[in-house]
C-alpha cells in the first residue's frame, strides 16, 4: 500500500472516467470496487458532474459527465501525469509529434488540464496541479495500480515519453512476452550528464494490430469474484481470470463500455 500527497512531474498521477451516466457509472463501481463517493470532496461541479472515489477516506480514482463532443462513444479510462507546466508539457509534446487534443484550461481550483495524443495515437492528459494533487493511496485492494500502454511502435512510444517526461526503459519478459517498464530518470548529485533510472511509472507493450491507448490496472481483493460481479451488474468479462506472474488477473468493461483491468496480488515477492 501507498499513500501520496504529492507526485513529481513525469510520474502519472491520477485516473478517472467520463461517462454518458455518471450516476449508473457511480453505481457499478460502488459496488464493484467498494468505492465510496460521499466523503469530503466526493463531487465538483465543473462542465458537468465530476465525483471522486474514495478507499479508506482517500482519493483513488474519478467519474465524470462525458463531453457533448463525444457523446455516443464508448466510455474510456484515462490516466493523467502530473507536470510542472501543462501549457509548456503541451507545447514539447506538439513539438515532438504528438497532438494536443483539448486545453491546456484550468479545472478550477483542482489544476490545469491538457489532453494530448502521442504521435502513434494513444491519449493521455496533463495534470498541472494545484489543490488536487492526484490519486492519495496507490497500489492497495479497490485502488489504482499501473497504467499500461498499448502501441504499436514501441521505438517511437519510447522516444516521444523519453523526451517529454524523462522515461527511460527497460524490456523484461514476462510469460513468454516482453513488457517494457517505463522509469523516470534521475541524477546522481543533481547533474545532468549522470543520468540514472528510478522507480517504475508505467509499462508499455507492444500491440501491432490493436488500436493504441492507455490501459488502467486496479489492485482487487479477488479477482475471480470481481469477474462474477462485473458479470452481474451488467458489465463484461473481456479477458476471464488468468495467471500471470505474481496475479491473477481479469479484464473488464463496464456497463457504458470503459475496459479496465483488476489484479489479486498472489505473493508479495513479487511486487
Amino acid at each position: 500500500m501507498s499513500e501520496r500527497d504529492r507526485y513529481q512531474p513525469g510520474v502519472p498521477c491520477w485516473v478517472d472516467t467520463l461517462q454518458p451516466d455518471p450516476e449508473a457509472a457511480m453505481r457499478f463501481y460502488e459496488e464493484l470496487m467498494g468505492w465510496d463517493f460521499t466523503g469530503p470532496g466526493a463531487m465538483q461541479e465543473q462542465d458537468g458532474r465530476y465525483f471522486v472515489a474514495q478507499v479508506s477516506g482517500r482519493d483513488v480514482a474519478g467519474i465524470g459527465t462525458q463531453p457533448g463532443a463525444v457523446g455516443g462513444q464508448p466510455a474510456t479510462w484515462s490516466t493523467y501525469v502530473s507536470v510542472a507546466s501543462a501549457d509548456e508539457t503541451a507545447r514539447r509534446a506538439g513539438a515532438l509529434g504528438g497532438t494536443v487534443l483539448a486545453g491546456p484550461f484550468d479545472v478550477a481550483p483542482a489544476g490545469r488540464l491538457a489532453v494530448l495524443a502521442d504521435p502513434t495515437g494513444a491519449t493521455l492528459c496533463l495534470w498541472e496541479p494545484k489543490q488536487r494533487q492526484g490519486a492519495q493511496l496507490v497500489n492497495h485492494p479497490s485502488a489504482w495500480a499501473m497504467s499500461v500502454l498499448q502501441t504499436p511502435d514501441p521505438r517511437a512510444a519510447k522516444e516521444f515519453y523519453g523526451q517529454l517526461f524523462g522515461w527511460s526503459d527497460e524490456p523484461v519478459e514476462m510469460a513468454g512476452a516482453e513488457l517494457t517498464l517505463m522509469r523516470l530518470t534521475g541524477y546522481v548529485g543533481g547533474e545532468p550528464e549522470q543520468p540514472v533510472p528510478r522507480d517504475v511509472v508505467a509499462a508499455m507493450v507492444a500491440n501491432p494490430a490493436g488500436e493504441p491507448g492507455w490501459s488502467i490496472d486496479f489492485w482487487i481483493a479477488d479477482a475471480d469474484a470481481a469477474a462474477a460481479t462485473a458479470a452481474r451488474l451488467g458489465g463484461q468479462v473481456v479477458l476471464a481470470p488468468h495467471d500471470r506472474p505474481g496475479f491473477r488477473s481479469a479484464v473488464l468493461a463496464d456497463p457504458q463500455g470503459a475496459v479496465f483491468s483488476v489484479s489479486q496480488l498472489q505473493y508479495e515477492s513479487n511486487r
